[in-house]
């Protein structure tokens, strides 16, 4: 009687995304990703400090192009990324479920995660409506306040959350006009990988979102004191690592703003302050000009 040997899986091996493409890792190295049951679940990169700077010049690249976006085109290419997820949501619940979430928990997170992408698709072309300003002048002049994208941000994901910290944390960054580069889950990575096949297949230009996978250890003192970054977003309450952040940050003067305590499946989660995060605020003067064409006097 002939006998069957136990055929082994294929495990996928997930690269990184930089700049609309799908390196493997610069470094070559890589770690096998387990759940609790200590079963092996794919071969996922270990990014390097060139990998980062590499997603930094992709990104700075994508700025210019995507801050000058209508608001009204970037509120659509959000919606898009949230049509593209909904297609996908059985491979996504998929994962969450090879990652310890139960069918009904991994089902919940999908969904919330395209709500929330519709939900910032909305605020892109409103929050300047929300928070610019006519200020009260000595002078005549008028005296208009307006915010406008901070630039690159370097954001380092909530790691026991597979995918809804991740989207939570990119779509107001992108809807403000901002470019990122995300450091995705160490122990939960497989949805964020998956993710940016998402990004990719959807209307976003490369660059704007750039995902690498690795340990926040060894790449966070690279996110904080890159030099072409303006802005870093930490969302672990380590307090060696924040207070890291912080001195290196200082650097080049980038913002720096730690996401430890939000709850990411609550309402307080989603926010156009999200948005208004990573926002600098411009004021312009302009004199006031007569009926006849004359400017008026100083």
């Amino acid at each position: 009687m002939a006998t069957t040997e136990k055929r082994i899986e294929v495990l996928k091996t997930y690269k990184i995304y930089v700049g609309g493409q799908f390196p493997r890792t610069e470094s070559g190295r890589y770690y096998l990703a387990t759940n609790s049951k200590k079963e092996k679940l794919a071969n996922i990169c270990l990014s390097s400090r060139k990998d980062f700077r590499d997603a930094v010049s992709a990104a700075r690249g994508a700025f210019g192009g995507w801050s000058g976006r209508a608001a009204f085109n970037r509120g659509q290419i959000l919606y898009r990324i949230a049509e593209m997820l909904e297609g996908r949501k059985a491979q996504f619940v998929d994962e969450l479920m090879k990652q310890d979430a139960d069918k009904a928990q991994a089902e919940k997170e999908v969904n919330l995660c395209i709500d929330r992408l519709i939900y910032y698709s909305g605020w892109c072309d409103k929050f300047q409506q929300l928070f610019s300003t006519v200020n009260p002048v000595a002078s005549s002049h008028f005296n208009f306040s307006n915010p406008e994208p901070t630039g690159v941000v370097a954001a380092i994901a909530p790691q026991e959350n597979s995918l809804l910290g991740l989207v939570s944390l990119i779509a107001p960054i992108i809807a403000g006009g901002n470019t990122c580069v995300v450091l995705a889950s160490n122990t939960k990575p497989l949805c964020a990988v998956t993710f940016s096949e998402v990004l990719n297949s959807s209307d976003l230009p490369g660059g704007v979102v750039n995902i690498l996978t690795g340990k926040v250890a060894e790449l966070a003192p690279f996110f904080a004191d890159h030099m072409d970054v303006n802005a870093t977003v930490y969302c672990e309450a380590d307090a060696a690592t924040q207070n890291m952040i912080k001195e290196k940050s200082a650097l080049n003067v980038k913002r720096v703003f730690l996401y430890d305590k939000v709850k990411w499946n609550d309402a307080t989660a989603q926010s156009p302050y999200f948005i208004m995060d990573l926002q600098e605020i411009k004021t312009t003067w302009h004199p006031i000009e007569n009926i006849g064409g004359a400017k008026a006097g100083y």
